[in-house]
C-alpha cells in the first residue's frame, strides 16, 4: 500500500474544519493512523490473531468502521475457520472506494482469502447475522455518545455463544493527572513522528467536536450492562487502549 505523506495539517488555517472522512483523508490516511495512534500496527496485526481464535466455522465476521481495510486484511490472513466471510462497513464513500481497491490487490497476492463484503452504510441500522466475531476499531468513539449504548447491544445480541467484540479506542482517564501525563506522553509520540506543533494544534481543534473518547471504566460499564459477560483489557499503549467482550 502506497503512503502519501500526512500534510493536510501543514499550513495554518484561518478555520480549521470539523474532521471527516473524505477524500483528502482517505488519501493520507495510512500514513496519518500510523504517526498519530501509539500502538496501531500491532493492534491490527494482533486483532487478526485474536479473531482466529474466536472465529467459527461457517459465521459471519464484522469489520464496523472499517476505513481501508485494514483490520479485514488482518482477519483474512488469519482467520482459517472453515465457511467464514468477512463483513465490512464503513458510512464514508470515499473509504470504501479505497478499501474495495486494496482488498482487490490483496486478493491478487493471496490465496485461499476468506471472502469478504465491503459495505457503504451506517452500522447503526445494520441488521447484524448472527456473528463470532465484530471489530469496532477505533469507531465508537466517532458515534454519538448517546447512540452507543444501543449499538453495542445490538452486537451482543447477534454474537454466537463463544464469540467476542474486540474495542479499540483512544481513553480518557478519571485522574486529572494521570490524563495530562499521558495526554503530554500522545503530543510526544505524533512530534517524535514528525508532526509540528501546528499540525498537533489543527488537528486536535478538527477533531474534538468529532470524537468523544471514553474512560476504560465507562467502556466496561457499558459493555456489561449491553449484557457481555466479561470485558477484558488485552493492549494498551499511551491513552489508547483495546478490549475483549465476551458474551
Amino acid at each position: 500500500m502506497k503512503q502519501t505523506p500526512d500534510r493536510l495539517f501543514s499550513q495554518p488555517l484561518e478555520q480549521v474544519p470539523d474532521f471527516a472522512f473524505n477524500e483528502d483523508v482517505v488519501k493520507v490516511f495510512p500514513d496519518m493512523i500510523k504517526r498519530s495512534v501509539p500502538g496501531y500496527p500491532t493492534i491490527v496485526e494482533n486483532l487478526g490473531v485474536l479473531a482466529a481464535q474466536f472465529a467459527q466455522p461457517n459465521s459471519v465476521l464484522y469489520d464496523l468502521g472499517s476505513s481501508l481495510g485494514a483490520v479485514t486484511q488482518a482477519l483474512r490472513r488469519h482467520v482459517k475457520a472453515e465457511g467464514c466471510r468477512v463483513i465490512a462497513i464503513d458510512n464514508s464513500h470515499a473509504m470504501v472506494e479505497r478499501c474495495r481497491e486494496y482488498l482487490h490487490a490483496q486478493d491478487s497476492m493471496f490465496q485461499e482469502l476468506l471472502p469478504v463484503e465491503v459495505m457503504e452504510g451506517d452500522i447503526l441500522a445494520l441488521e447484524f447475522q448472527p456473528t463470532s466475531l465484530v471489530a469496532l476499531n477505533f469507531t465508537l468513539q466517532f458515534i454519538a455518545p448517546e447512540q452507543r449504548p444501543a449499538l453495542l447491544q445490538h452486537i451482543r445480541q447477534a454474537l454466537l455463544p463463544g464469540g467476542a467484540l474486540i474495542l479499540s479506542e483512544k481513553i480518557r482517564f478519571e485522574d486529572h493527572i494521570e490524563h495530562e501525563l499521558l495526554g503530554d506522553l500522545h503530543v510526544a509520540f505524533k512530534r517524535a513522528n514528525g508532526y509540528s506543533d501546528l499540525e498537533i494544534a489543527q488537528k486536535r481543534s478538527a477533531i474534538e467536536n468529532v470524537m468523544k473518547p471514553d474512560s476504560l471504566e465507562q467502556h466496561r460499564e457499558r459493555l456489561l450492562a449491553a449484557g457481555f459477560s466479561k470485558v477484558v483489557p488485552w493492549f494498551q499503549c499511551i491513552n489508547f487502549a483495546s478490549l475483549i467482550a465476551l458474551p
